[in-house]
C-alpha cells in the first residue's frame, strides 16, 4: 500500500551514525512568542527547538556538508542534469559558458522562495532515515512512498524514474595545466568534453573523473554529499517533491562531482514554465542545508513538523534587505568574522536589552563578565606553593608531548626566525650594557648570559614558548645601578651579586605565597600600555641605531662630480724613522668605491696607516653612501617582512605556495636582503659576532664573589634596591606571560605562572654570580614567537577564511633558537655577511606587529579619522565615541608617563610606576560606567563577581516572568543575539 509505505518511512526508528552530543529529546522546549511566521505545531516539533536551544552541543558539529544543485536543462540531444551550483558554506555557480565556477559569495534568495519551500516541504513526500544502498533503490523507495491523494500513475513512475536515474553533467574542477592542455588538445572546440554522453544512465561506482577532482582538496574528511534536483517536465501536471534523509552515508556512484557518501536528496519537477521559480527553491533548499542550526534539525528530526520548525528558526533569523536600494545580481562576499551557532542560539529577549550606556544589562549580554585569565590557573590554594605543585602537576604530562610537537617544518621557519631576532637583540643591548657599565657586560656576556638563561628556562618553564631577553626597564635599572656604585666607590659586580640574590629570594617568597592570583588585576588596559611601551622601545631603537649610521658613515654633502679632478689623497709616511723621500704616494680616485691592492709604487689606506703614515688631501675623508644604502636595506627589509607575512592571503599561487612563503617570510626578506648588499659590494656595517671566550672587560673574571670589595653592610643594604628589581621582573614577566596565555591564542597545554616566576626567580643568581645580565620574559621577542607558530586549518570550504586552530605548543623552537645562540660564537665566519640594517629592519616589523595586534592602535587612529568612515568595531557599537576618546587619552598619558620616567633620571620609581598601572584602572571606574569598561577593557576580578551575584536574582525573576510567555514558535529570540569574537573565540 503507497500510503502505509510512505507512513512507514516519515517515522526515524534509529539514526545511521551517533547524533551530537545534547540530543536529548526529553529536554522541554521554550521560545519567547516573537516568531515572525507562526504557525501551530505538533508535539514533536518542540524537541527541534529544544535541540537547537541546548548549550551543551558544545564543539559537536554535523558533518560538512557538500551540496550539488543539478538542474534539468533541455539540449539539442534531448533533456539532461546539467550541474549549476554547488555548495560547500558558501555558493558557487557555473558561470555562462559552462567553463568556470564563480567565486564563492554569501547567496541572496528571493523571499517568496523560502515560502514556496515551506509549502512544498509541507505538502510533499519526506522520508527520514531511509535505508537503500543504490540510487536506483532510492528513486524506486521514494516513487512507491507516495500518499495516496499525490500518487502517480505507474507509466508516470516510469518515465520520472528513468528521468532521475540520467548521469548528470559536471563541472570538475581543473588546474591551470589542464586547461591549456585542454585547449592545446582541442583549440576549435569552445567546451570542454563532457564526462558522459546526454542520456547515458547513472554509473553505480564513481568515474575517474571524480576520484581526479581537485575541488576534493577543499573538502574535509568526515565530509557528506547532499544533492538537489529540480527541473521542467511536460509530462507532470504538478509538482513532484521530495525530501530524503538516508540512514546512513551511502556512496551514489557517479552523482555528485566529488565521490563523498550521501545523506540528503531533495527532488523538485513540475510543470513547465516556472524553471526560474524551481531553481530558486532549489538554491533555498541548498541554503538551508548549509545553516549549522538547520543542518543539526535535519539530522535530529523525527517528523515532517520539525523540519518545518527548523525552517521557520530560519526565517526568524532572516534580513530582508529592500528592493532598489542594492543590486540583487551584486555578489556579496564571505565575511571573515561570523555568528558561532552556541551564540546564535543565546536568548536574549526584548526586555532585557538595554541601550543605556550606563546600564548593567546591556554589558551582562556580553559573554563573560569575568576577567580573561581567571582560570584555574591562578586560583589559590591556600597552601605554601601550593600553585607550583599544581602548575608542575598541569604541564609534566605533555612534557613528552612539548619535543615531538614540533616535528613540523613551521618549526624551522620559527627557529631562524627568532634566532635572528635574539641574536640582533643580545648585541644591540650587550653593546647598550657595555657602554653603560664599562665593558663589565658586553656582547659576550650577553651571548652567553641568553644562551644559558634561555636554554634552562624553556626546558624547565610552564609557558617555554616564552623567550627570555634583556630588556628596555631591566638595562635603564643597571644603568642606574653602576652610576651609583661609581658615584659611592662601590664594586658595581659585587653590589648586583647581592640585590640579584635578594631579588631570587623576594621571588622565591612571592612563589610561595602564591602572589601569581594578582595577575587577575591585569587588564587590557595595563596589558597593553606596557606592550606598546616594549614595542615603541623596539621601534625607537632600531630607528636610533640607523640615525647613527650618519656618524659613522657621514654623507658626502660637499662631495661635486664636477670637482672630482682636484680631489686627491696622499699617503705621508714622513716620522721617526722614516724618508719621506720616494714614499708620497697618490692613491686612486676617491669616488672609487674598492680600491684595488696596493701596487708596488702604492700603498693602500689601510697600508699606510698601518706603517705608521697618515692621510693628507681633500678626499681622504670620502666614503660611499653607505647610509642611504643602509636605509634602503632597512626599510626594504621591514617593508618585505610586512608584505611576505601577509602572502597567505595573496590571491597568486596555490594555498601551500602561499603558506609556505608565509610561513618563511621574515627568512626570504633576510636572504634577499643580504643578497642584494653582496651583489653591490658596499661595506655596510656587518654583523659581527666575539670569536672568543673571555669577558669583555679583562679586570673581571667569570665568578663574582660576594665579599672583599665593598664593606660588609652593602649585603643588607642592597635589600632596597632589590625591592624595586623584584617589582620590575614581577610586572615585566608576569605582564608578557599574561599577554602570551590569553584565550585568544587557544593554548592547550595551559599555563605556568608560579612555575615561570620560579625559573627567573633561580636564574637571577646564576647570571648574578657569573656577571651576566638579568633577563626576563621579552614581550615583542616572544609575541612574534607565538605568531610564527599558528596553526591554521589545513582544508576550508571555497570562500571560507582558514579558521585558527591555536599555537603549535612545544619546547624545542625556543631550545633551538637559545643554542643557536651560544654557539653562534664559533658560527662568526658566517654570520659576518649579515648586514645590521638588514636586522634593525626585523627588529622594527616586529616592534610594529606587536603594536598593531593591540586595541589601543585602533582607538588610537579612530582619533584621527572622521565619524563615517571609522570601522565597524564592537565597542563603538555599545559606547559613545567621546567616552572612547576619553579612555584612549588617558592610556595614552600613561604610556607618555612610564616614556618619560624611563629616559630620565626618575627611572628609578619606574617598576613603582608599573604597579600604580593597576591603580590607575581601578580609579577609571569612577570616570566610567562598568558597562563601557565592559566593552573597552575587562572588569576586576571582585568587581566581575559582585556583578555576577547581583544578576542571578534578577535572572531568576526574569526566567520566572517570562515562563508565562513560552509559546512552541521555534527560535523567537534569535534575533538579539550579538556577536563577540570570530570562529569561535570567546565561546
Amino acid at each position: 500500500m503507497p500510503g502505509a509505505a510512505g507512513a512507514a518511512f516519515q517515522v526515524a526508528d534509529a539514526p545511521s551514525q551517533p547524533r551530537p552530543e545534547g540530543s536529548n529529546p526529553e529536554v522541554p522546549y521554550q521560545a519567547f512568542s516573537c516568531s515572525t511566521f507562526p504557525s501551530s505545531m505538533a508535539p514533536a516539533a518542540k524537541q527541534a527547538g529544544a535541540t537547537l536551544q541546548r548549550e551543551d552541543w558544545g564543539d559537536a558539529t554535523c558533518p560538512l556538508l557538500f551540496i550539488q544543485l543539478n538542474q534539468l536543462l533541455s539540449t539539442p540531444a534531448g533533456l539532461e542534469w546539467r550541474e549549476t551550483a554547488r555548495w560547500m558554506k558558501f555558493e558557487e555557480k557555473v558561470e555562462d559558458g559552462g567553463e568556470r565556477w564563480s567565486a564563492p559569495h554569501v547567496p541572496a534568495l528571493p523571499l517568496h522562495s523560502l515560502f514556496q519551500l515551506r509549502m512544498y516541504l509541507q505538502k510533499g513526500t519526506m522520508l527520514l532515515d531511509l535505508d537503500a544502498p543504490s540510487f536506483k533503490e532510492i528513486i524506486d523507495k521514494t516513487l512507491s512512498g507516495q500518499p495516496e491523494e499525490a500518487e502517480l500513475q505507474p507509466e508516470l513512475r516510469d518515465r520520472l524514474a528513468a528521468l532521475l536515474l540520467r548521469q548528470p553533467q559536471h563541472q570538475p574542477t581543473k588546474s591551470p595545466l589542464q586547461l591549456l592542455a585542454e585547449l592545446g588538445l582541442s583549440p576549435c572546440r569552445g567546451n570542454a568534453k563532457s564526462w558522459s554522453e546526454p542520456g547515458a544512465q547513472l554509473s553505480e561506482t564513481p568515474l575517474k573523473e571524480q576520484l581526479r577532482n581537485r575541488f576534493k582538496k577543499k573538502v574535509p574528511p568526515g565530509a557528506e554529499a547532499a544533492h538537489i534536483a529540480v527541473g521542467e517536465v511536460e509530462f507532470l501536471e504538478k509538482p513532484f517533491t521530495a525530501f530524503i534523509r538516508l540512514r546512513r552515508g551511502v556512496a551514489l556512484g557517479s552523482l555528485a562531482e566529488v565521490a563523498l557518501p550521501s545523506r540528503f536528496l531533495f527532488i523538485l519537477l513540475g510543470p513547465r514554465a516556472k524553471v526560474k521559480a524551481y531553481h530558486e527553491v532549489g538554491r533555498a533548499m541548498a541554503t538551508l542545508l548549509t545553516d549549522e542550526l538547520f543542518q543539526r534539525v535535519a539530522w535530529q528530526a523525527e517528523h515532517r513538523e520539525d523540519l518545518i520548525a527548523g525552517m521557520e528558526a530560519f526565517l526568524d533569523e532572516l534580513t530582508v534587505l529592500p528592493p532598489g536600494k542594492w543590486d540583487p545580481s551584486t555578489r556579496i562576499p564571505p565575511s571573515s568574522c561570523l555568528l558561532s551557532p552556541h551564540r546564535r542560539t543565546t536568548m536574549h529577549p526584548p526586555d532585557r536589552q538595554s541601550y543605556s550606556n550606563g546600564d548593567m544589562a546591556a554589558a551582562g549580554d556580553r559573554p563573560s563578565l569575568g576577567h580573561p585569565h581567571s582560570r584555574e590557573e591562578l586560583e589559590r590554594t591556600g597552601r605554601l606553593f601550593g600553585g607550583l605543585l599544581r602548575d608542575i602537576r598541569r604541564k609534566a604530562p605533555w612534557y613528552g608531548s612539548d619535543f615531538s610537537d614540533a616535528l613540523h617544518p613551521q618549526c624551522l621557519s620559527a627557529v631562524l626566525y627568532i634566532y635572528l631576532a635574539t641574536v640582533t637583540n643580545a648585541i644591540t643591548f650587550g653593546g647598550m650594557l657595555g657602554d653603560e657599565t664599562a665593558n663589565m657586560q658586553g656582547v659576550l656576556e650577553s651571548f652567553l648570559g641568553t644562551a644559558f638563561a634561555g636554554s634552562i628556562f624553556c626546558l624547565f618553564s610552564g609557558q617555554p614558548l616564552t623567550i627570555l631577553s634583556s630588556t628596555g626597564p631591566v638595562l635603564v635599572f643597571e644603568r642606574l645601578l653602576f652610576s651609583f656604585s661609581q658615584d659611592h666607590s662601590l664594586d658595581y659586580l659585587e653590589f648586583r651579586l647581592w640585590i640579584g640574590l635578594w631579588v631570587a629570594f623576594f621571588g622565591m617568597v612571592l612563589v610561595a605565597t602564591e602572589a601569581s592570583h594578582l595577575v587577575q588585576y591585569f587588564t587590557r588596559f595595563t596589558e597593553e600600555s606596557f606592550c606598546a611601551l616594549i614595542s615603541l622601545i623596539f621601534i625607537y631603537d632600531s630607528l636610533k641605531k640607523m640615525l647613527s649610521l650618519a656618524d659613522t658613515f657621514p654623507i658626502n654633502w660637499q662631495y661635486h662630480l664636477d670637482n672630482v679632478t682636484s680631489y686627491s689623497c696622499i699617503c705621508n709616511l714622513s716620522s721617526p724613522g722614516h724618508s719621506s723621500t720616494g714614499n708620497d704616494t697618490l692613491l686612486p680616485s676617491p669616488p672609487v668605491p674598492k680600491q684595488p691592492p696596493a701596487a708596488p709604487a702604492g700603498l693602500s689606506r689601510s697600508q699606510c696607516l698601518g706603517q705608521g703614515g697618515h692621510l693628507l688631501g681633500t678626499s681622504c675623508q670620502y666614503v660611499p653612501d653607505i647610509t642611504l644604502f643602509s636605509f634602503l636595506l632597512f626599510g626594504g627589509t621591514f617593508l618585505s617582512c610586512t608584505t611576505l607575512k601577509r602572502f597567505r592571503s595573496s590571491r597568486y599561487f596555490p594555498a601551500g605556495v602561499r603558506k609556505l612563503v608565509s610561513d618563511f617570510a621574515i627568512i626570504l626578506a633576510i636572504l634577499a636582503s643580504c643578497a642584494v648588499d653582496a651583489a653591490l659590494g658596499l661595506e655596510t656595517p656587518k654583523l659581527i659576532v666575539p670569536s672568543e671566550l673571555k669577558p669583555t672587560n679583562p679586570a673581571r673574571g667569570w665568578i663574582v664573589f660576594p665579599f672583599g670589595a665593598n664593606p660588609w653592610w652593602v649585603c643588607l643594604v642592597s635589600a632596597v634596591p632589590a625591592v624595586l628589581v623584584t617589582i620590575l621582573i614581577f610586572m615585566d614577566q608576569q605582564i608578557t606571560a599574561v599577554i602570551l596565555n590569553r584565550r585568544e591564542y587557544k593554548l592547550q597545554k595551559g599555563a605556568g605562572f608560579h612555575l615561570d616566576l620560579l625559573c627567573v626567580s633561580l636564574l637571577m643568581v646564576v647570571t648574578s654570580a657569573t656577571g651576566l645580565p638579568w633577563y626576563v620574559s621579552a614581550t615583542v621577542i616572544s609575541l612574534a614567537h607565538m605568531e610564527s607558530l599558528r596553526k591554521e586549518s589545513a582544508t576550508s570550504a571555497p570562500g571560507e577564511h582558514p579558521e585558527f586552530l591555536g599555537i603549535r605548543e612545544q619546547r624545542l623552537t625556543g631550545l633551538a633558537v637559545f643554542v643557536l645562540t651560544g654557539v653562534s660564537v664559533f658560527m662568526a665566519p658566517i654570520l659576518k655577511h649579515i648586514p645590521m640594517p638588514v636586522l634593525y629592519g626585523v627588529f622594527l616589523h616586529m616592534g610594529v606587529a606587536a603594536l598593531n595586534t593591540i586595541q589601543l592602535t585602533d582607538r588610537v587612529r579612530l582619533l584621527l579619522m572622521p565619524a563615517k568612515h571609522q570601522p565597524d568595531l564592537d565597542y563603538l557599537r555599545h559606547v559613545p565615541l567621546r567616552r572612547v576618546h576619553l579612555f584612549t587619552i588617558i592610556q595614552l598619558l600613561c604610556l607618555a608617563l612610564l616614556w618619560v620616567l624611563k629616559s630620565t633620571v626618575a627611572a628609578i620609581i619606574f617598576p613603582v610606576m608599573l604597579l600604580a598601572l593597576v591603580g590607575i584602572r581601578k580609579g577609571l571606574e569612577r570616570v566610567f560606567s562598568l558597562h563601557d569598561l565592559s566593552w573597552l577593557d575587562s572588569l576586576l576580578p571582585e568587581t566581575a563577581r559582585k556583578e555576577a551575584e547581583g544578576k542571578q536574582p534578577r535572572k531568576r525573576k526574569e526566567v520566572e516572568s517570562n515562563g508565562e510567555e513560552v509559546s512552541d514558535v521555534l527560535g523567537a529570540t534569535l534575533f538579539h543575539s550579538r556577536p563577540w569574537g570570530c570562529f569561535g573565540v570567546g565561546d
